[in-house]
């Protein structure tokens, strides 16, 4: 069994918070794999469903972020799990928005969410890093993650979600290789091999153009007679 765990803020206030991408992430593997209805447990919101053969928990905590982990240590404790068996989906301010990174273990890099979640289980567990960029000054963060992505995001945050849903199945599995190469195809598709890019559309199309005539009055005159 594992347990998938969101972070965010709860409440309509929050749902679309740079914060809550985590919360968004189980949101779409609920909705594509047809889990269970979400219920009040452990202080969270729980789902229960199958990825695979594996038997999945999706939990999002509803302590606010700071406290999240109270409710993981929870649902640890209650279904015997190891944090080996633990992967938390969250925001993360050092990657570039729409980029996705695999990380098992280490430190909380000052994220509120993460920091409660070792202070109950430790830093053993796995973490799946959405990247939603930085804000520039450390002193603007609390502001820019409590703030709504913008609709200019809205294209490449369904690609990472549609990626993340894609992947599920391999991340319950513990192949975090292909479970990156599944986002990776929703974010970065490959280019298709029949089809130029604009730029080689064009040089091709100016090398089929004629060279300009650089020949003088007199030569063209003279070559109409040759």
């Amino acid at each position: 069994m594992k347990l998938f765990v969101g972070l965010g803020n709860p409440g309509p206030k929050y749902e679309r918070n740079r914060h809550n991408i985590g919360f968004m992430a189980l949101d779409r593997i609920a909705e594509d794999h047809g889990f269970s209805p979400w219920k009040s447990k452990f202080q969270a919101l729980l789902s229960e469903g199958k990825l695979g053969s594996e038997k999945v928990l999706l939990l999002k905590p509803q302590t606010f972020m700071n406290l999240s982990g109270q409710s993981v240590g929870e649902a640890m404790r209650f279904y015997k799990l190891t944090p080996a068996d633990v992967v938390v989906l969250h925001d993360e301010l050092d990657l570039a928005p729409g980029k996705a990174r695999m990380k098992q273990g280490g430190g909380h890099a000052g994220h509120n969410g993460l920091r409660s979640i070792h202070s109950h289980i430790g830093a053993d567990y796995g973490r799946v890093r959405l990247g939603i960029g930085h804000p520039g000054h450390k002193d603007a963060v609390a502001g820019y993650v409590l703030r709504d992505f913008p609709k200019a995001d809205e294209d490449w945050l369904d690609d990472l979600m549609r990626g993340i849903s894609d992947g599920a199945t391999e991340l319950a599995r513990g192949d975090g290789g292909k479970f990156m190469n599944a986002v990776a195809l929703r974010v970065a598709p490959p280019r298709s091999s029949t089809t130029k890019p604009k730029a080689e559309a064009k040089a091709g199309k100016a090398e089929k153009e004629p060279a300009s005539d650089t020949r003088s009055a007199m030569e063209k005159l003279l070559d109409k007679f040759k």
